[in-house]
C-alpha cells in the first residue's frame, strides 16, 4: 500500500499544482477582461456619443429637407393655382372683348390704335388691316389719317389693326390679341407680387 499512497500522494500534488495553476490563470485572464472591459466602456461610451450626435444631426438634415420639399409643393400649387385663376380671367376678358358693341368707346380705341401705329411707324403711308367686326369701324376713321389705306385680306383676331408701311419694310401688330400678349407677363407679374410670389 505504500506505493499506492506515494502514486496517490504524487497525483494529489501534481492536481493540487494543477488547480493552482488553472486557478492563477483564470484569475489573470479574469483581471484582463476586466481591465480591456473597463477601458472599452468609455471608448464604447464615445462611440454611442458620437452615433448619436450624427444620428440627431442626419435626423435635423431630414426634417429640413422634408420641409423644404413640402414648402416647395406648396409653393407649386399656389403657382399652379393663380396661373388657372390668371387664366381665367384671361378668357373672360377675351369672350367679353369678343362680345364687345363697336361702340362710340370702341372707336375711340381703335382711333387711338391708328395713332399709336403711325407714330411709331413714322409715317401715315400705311396699309390698316382689321377683322370683319372692326371693319366698319376703321373705314370711318381713315379720313383723320391721310395715306392710309384699308386692307381688303381679313385678320383672324379679336380686334384691332395691323399696319405696314406701303413700301413693305416696317409692319406693326396693334392688335388686341397682341397687346394682351405684350401685357401677359406684367398681369402675371403684378398678380403674382399681390400673392406674395
Amino acid at each position: 500500500m505504500g506505493v499506492d499512497s506515494a502514486l496517490e500522494r504524487t497525483v494529489d500534488k501534481i492536481l493540487q499544482n494543477t488547480e493552482q495553476q488553472i486557478q492563477a490563470s483564470l484569475e489573470e485572464a479574469f483581471k484582463s477582461s476586466e481591465s480591456t472591459l473597463s477601458n472599452s466602456h468609455a471608448s464604447l461610451e464615445q462611440d454611442y456619443d458620437k452615433i448619436l450626435s450624427e444620428g440627431k444631426k442626419e435626423a435635423e438634415k431630414l426634417e429640413k429637407q422634408v420641409i423644404g420639399n413640402a414648402d416647395l409643393e406648396s409653393r407649386n400649387k399656389q403657382l399652379l393655382m393663380v396661373e388657372e385663376s390668371i387664366e381665367k380671367v384671361f378668357a373672360k376678358a377675351i369672350k367679353k372683348i369678343k362680345d364687345a358693341d363697336r361702340d362710340k368707346d370702341y372707336s375711340k380705341l381703335i382711333s387711338s390704335m391708328l395713332k399709336e401705329s403711325t407714330d411709331i411707324m413714322g409715317t401715315s403711308e400705311i396699309i390698316i388691316q382689321t377683322n370683319s367686326k372692326d371693319k366698319p369701324v376703321v373705314e370711318s376713321l381713315l379720313s383723320k389719317f391721310k395715306g392710309a389705306t384699308l386692307s381688303s385680306d381679313l385678320l383672324d383676331c379679336l380686334g384691332g389693326i395691323k399696319v405696314k408701311s406701303k413700301d413693305g419694310t416696317m409692319t406693326f401688330d396693334n392688335t388686341i390679341d397682341a397687346r394682351l400678349e405684350r401685357l401677359k407677363p406684367l398681369i402675371r407679374k403684378d398678380i403674382a407680387s399681390k400673392f406674395g410670389r
